[in-house]
């Protein structure tokens, strides 16, 4: 659809301005303080995950197949907890281990593990970086802190553009398979964070099949919301480990989840798993620097949340909460935009976010009058590595948080924004 400010007449559009001017200040008047920036479950979310905390008392047995939840020791975690977190990644529980509440937490450790050990006996990456820069592969847009931590750590981060079933795959091919410099890629396989989109059998089966310059390439596959559906009619990801072994291959994944925005976000379960010999390199890696996690926080999962059926009838619930809120961003854009031609979003089946374009050059302008306004949005540009949006179009959404009353209001403000930073930038294109 055309962009209905490009074809109106100078003077039509400055008539336009002038009005869209007027309900921006409105909307100023209202003095609205409201944060929608992070993708943070709502009270009404964590209040559902309360009973858990009756499950443990002060009488409760604290064992779990012989392992002493309340003392030292058993570092991968308690034997119930790591068979739930299995179940849910479809793997082998001998291939997992858990570790605290954050699988950023976790993901932040392997790094680290390549960087100053050396993945799987190879030479360590930092050794390897002082003879020539390291690059990381970032699909974008993608998650911000993803792209912190290799950022943080000395990788050069390389975006690589996201379609509409995943990462440009000829792209992560030519790079990962050309350049022994390319040591990792991020992946958000299941309702992608800010996409919301899933990665189809075809990116699955080619990102399995890889074939690395690298030995001490690894895929990061951040499964962050395989469970946090929105609909009766799910998106389904194809199973990575099993996809690796029917390629013929075998240590090339990490693979990432927690129980963060399942439960409590502060006090939840985090695992990785691996292939048998990759998870050995870490289990030794992890056994330096942790004698074990928080075991009560995981025999008090597993007993509230015995196995994954129970895991997607809690869910089930939480999706009662999630889908008006986005079923409201979803009319709010529509309405307001949605004649207009000046900008795209997503329509995700589960995951946290929804992913908004609009003119090029428009996102620094319109989150800084939102926030003006009253409204905090995530920082544009933070979907790309460094913050640099090289079209400065995309937008996060997070509806989670926000009662609906506050949402509805922080997406009317959010609306203006656009409608005035699209309209002046046809304008200034005059």
């Amino acid at each position: 659809m055309a962009n209905v400010y490009e074809s109106m007449t100078t003077e039509e559009l400055d008539e336009q301005i002038k009005g869209l001017e007027a309900d921006v200040e409105e909307l100023r008047c209202r003095g609205l303080a409201l944060d929608m920036a992070r993708g943070k479950p709502s009270p009404e979310q964590v209040d559902l995950a309360r009973p858990m905390l009756d499950v443990l008392t002060s009488s409760s047995d604290l064992t779990d197949d012989g392992v002493d939840a309340a003392n030292y020791g058993c570092p991968d975690g308690v034997p119930s907890a790591r068979r739930l977190m299995a179940q849910i990644l479809g793997v082998n529980p001998e291939n997992l281990v858990l570790g605290g509440s954050s699988s950023l937490n976790i993901m932040h450790d392997a790094v680290l593990h390549g960087w100053v050990k050396g993945v799987a006996g190879c030479e360590p990456q930092c050794q390897q970086a002082a003879r020539g820069t390291l690059r990381w592969l970032c699909p974008s847009p993608g998650y911000d802190r993803h792209f912190g931590v290799t950022a943080n750590v000395g990788f050069e981060n390389v975006p690589v553009a996201m379609g509409p079933d995943g990462p440009d795959m000829d792209e992560v091919q030519r790079l990962v398979e050309g350049d022994p410099s390319v040591k990792g890629i991020w992946c958000v396989p299941k309702y992608s964070n800010p996409t919301g989109i899933t990665f189809s059998d075809e990116v699955v089966r080619r990102m399995a099949a890889l074939k690395p310059a690298a030995p001490d390439f690894r895929i990061y596959w951040d499964n962050a919301y395989i469970v946090h559906e929105l609909t009766d009619e799910p998106d389904e990801l194809l199973e990575v480990f099993g996809a690796v072994a029917e390629a013929g291959g075998d240590n090339l994944v990490y693979e990432f989840a927690s129980t963060s925005k399942v439960t409590f976000p502060g006090s939840g379960i985090a695992a990785v798993a691996a292939s048998a010999a990759d998870i050995v390199d870490l289990r030794a890696w992890f056994g330096v620097e942790r004698v074990c996690s928080d075991k009560l926080a995981q025999l008090m999962h597993a007993r509230w949340l015995p196995n994954a059926d129970a895991v997607r009838t809690h869910m089930a619930e939480q999706a009662k909460v999630l889908r008006p809120r986005f079923d409201l961003v979803e009319r709010k854009l529509t309405e307001g935009l949605g004649e207009l031609g000046c900008a795209t979003w997503s329509h995700p089946k589960g995951g946290y976010f929804v992913s908004f374009d609009g003119p090029e050059g428009s996102a620094k302008a319109v989150v800084a009058l939102a926030a003006d306004l009253g409204v905090k949005m995530t920082g544009a540009g933070a979907t790309w590595p460094y913050g640099k949006d090289p079209r400065d179009t995309n937008i996060r959404i997070a509806p989670s948080y926000p009662t609906l009353d506050d949402l509805g209001a922080a997406l009317d403000v959010f609306v203006a924004c656009v409608k005035l930073v699209s309209a002046r930038l046809a304008r200034a294109a005059r």
